[in-house]
C-alpha cells in the first residue's frame, strides 16, 4: 500500500479526534470538580487557559465551536465563578472572556489529572520509549502536517 505509514498515523489521529472519545476523557477529567465544569464546558475552560483573555468569537475558532456555543458555555462557567466577562480595553463594544483565579485553579487541577492519566497509560512502556514518544509527538506537531494550521 502506498503511504502505508501515513495512512496508519492518519487512522490513529482520526480515532484520537473522535468527539465521543474526547467527551469521555473530558468527563473523567471534570468528575467532581465543581459546579459548571463538565465535558461540555471543558473545551471552553481549557481553551481560555491556552489563549488568555479573548472574545467568544476568537475562542470559538480555538475550540471548534461557534460563537453562540462558546457564549452559552461561558455563561455556565461565569455563574460558577470560573470565568468573567469584561470590556475589551481596545474596543469598548467588545467583551473579553477571562479566567478567574478559581478558573485558573480548576484548569490546573484538570491538567494535573490529564498528566496523571497519560503517565499511567505509559507506565507499562519502557521509559526510553515513553520519552521518545513524547519528544517525537512534539516534533510531529511542530514539523508535520499541522504546522501550517497552528
Amino acid at each position: 500500500m502506498e503511504n502505508e505509514m501515513g495512512h496508519a498515523v492518519a487512522e490513529a489521529l482520526g480515532d484520537l479526534l473522535k468527539r465521543t472519545l474526547r467527551a469521555n476523557l473530558y468527563q473523567a477529567l471534570t468528575e467532581n470538580i465543581g459546579e459548571g465544569v463538565d465535558e461540555v464546558t471543558y473545551p471552553v475552560l481549557s481553551g481560555l487557559a491556552r489563549t488568555g483573555p479573548c472574545s467568544a468569537a476568537e475562542l470559538a475558532g480555538e475550540v471548534g465551536l461557534d460563537r453562540s456555543g462558546v457564549s452559552r458555555r461561558a455563561s455556565r462557567l461565569e455563574a460558577a465563578g470560573l470565568v468573567r466577562r469584561a470590556p475589551d480595553p481596545d474596543d469598548r463594544r467588545a467583551v473579553l472572556l477571562t479566567l478567574t483565579d478559581q478558573g485558573t485553579e480548576t484548569v490546573a487541577l484538570m491538567r494535573e489529572r490529564l498528566a496523571a492519566r497519560i503517565e499511567e497509560s505509559l507506565r507499562s512502556w519502557p521509559e526510553g520509549e515513553a520519552r521518545s514518544f513524547a519528544r517525537n509527538l512534539r516534533r510531529f506537531l511542530d514539523e508535520g502536517p499541522f504546522k501550517e494550521v497552528q
